[in-house]
């Protein structure tokens, strides 16, 4: 009885009262569940999250500057090679592995399903969005004469199908005994009241608190542990959505070698100043990304005297770490973002209400606010020809039509 009134205590002290009513009309069974969740949850820092959805992003204090990158179409080929050597050494001595981040649902693309299993219509038969991440891993393995490991990050949500399918497909040729797939941790959701909020399976409704608890993932999954095990000495971390994505580029995994750095990633030139993704930066000193939701009107449209964007250079999620990088990132907390949704939920009644409006808070980090733990990262420039096929809509920009267009103009000229 001391376990529930503790419980009871905890919600009491963060105004989760409607839980206590719950909790009081649970079976034995469900109560017991319900607590031992109950018991997981950091309600300071939920109180915290909630508390800064009411506030505003401010960067006025800071000192922003552009971040120096390098454009793989302009270094001279002698560099390129010394590059690329330092990189195919790596990758030949089985000292580098691949973790890709595939806890999302196809939803927005209107595939009910992971979105790994999305089928992307190529050359008339189609390719499966993992079977196009297989066979490029497969490649990096011949060309490199090695065997890289394959990390996958799945949410609790999807994990069940995101194996089962793998099995049912053989992995697409992959070794499994190369392929290790962990869970993504997850953050309760609250009304925008600061409430918790009861899912139909009447427990506390949670969500993959972003792509930025990868780290935390890996070391809690074992994952970390397992690539130490391996002599893994660089990891590549990067999602499952994007069909041009090159998981093992020897070039940008030497460049990070040679410029002594524990952190790179690769960028391509923004489309326009309002595209929708984060751009890279230098604020007070350390390498960040910001989000485009974030970003300012006028940095945005900001240019050099080259008349090129001051910050052009978008971060496509293609990042490349030590193994000392992760281990450090993976024990300190990053800021979180709140993101606005609907979720239905059960109300007090235990009726379930379906929202058509935005009705409750998520929270989640971002993988690159671990970059300010850094003094710097080598950036390389790639084409978004090359390197950036993202399917994200249904329709129009970045959609499944965009990233066939792309996919097959590559292999077409390759």
């Amino acid at each position: 009885m001391d376990k529930l009134q503790n419980t009871i205590e905890i919600l009491r002290e963060y105004n989760q009262e409607h839980v206590i009513d719950l909790l009081e009309k649970l079976d034995e069974d469900k109560r017991r569940e319900l607590i031992k969740q109950i018991d997981n949850i950091d309600f300071h820092q939920i109180t915290e999250l909630y508390n800064n959805t009411k506030k505003q992003i401010e960067f006025k204090e800071s000192k922003i500057e552009p971040l120096e990158y390098l454009d793989k179409e302009k270094i001279s080929q002698e560099q390129k090679n010394q590059f690329d050597k330092l990189g195919e050494e790596i990758v030949k001595e089985g000292q580098y592995a691949v973790v890709t981040m595939a806890g999302g649902q196809g939803t927005r693309l209107g595939h009910s399903g992971p979105k790994g299993t999305f089928k992307l219509d190529v050359y008339g038969k189609g390719k499966y969005l993992f079977e196009i991440l297989a066979e490029n891993l497969k490649e990096a393995n011949r060309e490199y004469n090695a065997r890289i490991p394959w990390y996958i990050m799945t949410s609790k949500e999807n994990n069940k199908e995101t194996v089962d399918f793998l099995e049912k497909n053989s992995y697409f040729g992959y070794d499994k005994n190369n392929v290790v797939v962990f869970t993504q941790s997850e953050l309760p959701i609250v009304n925008e009241q600061g409430k918790l909020m009861i899912g139909k399976d009447l427990k506390i409704k949670e969500a993959s608190d972003g792509n930025g608890g990868t780290y935390s993932s890996l070391r809690s999954s074992g994952c970390l542990a397992d690539m130490k095990e391996r002599g893994i000495k660089w990891i590549f971390i990067g999602s499952v959505d994007n069909a041009l994505l090159k998981m093992v580029d020897i070039t940008l995994l030497g460049m990070a070698k040679y410029k002594n750095v524990q952190i790179a990633s690769k960028s391509v030139v923004k489309a326009n100043p309002h595209e929708k993704v984060g751009v890279f930066c230098k604020m007070n000193g350390h390498p960040k990304v910001i989000e485009y939701s974030e970003l300012p009107i006028k940095m945005a449209e900001e240019v050099d005297s080259e008349g090129e964007l001051k910050y052009g250079e978008s971060h496509i999620m293609c990042n490349l770490y030590t193994i000392e990088a992760i281990e450090k990132v993976s024990k300190e907390p990053l800021m979180y973002h709140s993101a606005y949704k609907k979720n239905s939920y059960i109300d007090e009644s235990g009726k379930e209400v379906i929202p058509s409006e935005p009705n409750s808070y998520k929270f989640e980090s971002f993988i690159f606010d671990a970059f300010e733990f850094f003094d710097d990262i080598a950036i390389l420039r790639g084409k978004r020809e090359d390197d950036f096929a993202p399917v994200k809509n249904k329709e129009g920009v970045d959609s499944p039509k965009t990233a066939k267009e792309l996919y097959e103009k590559f292999w077409n000229r390759s």
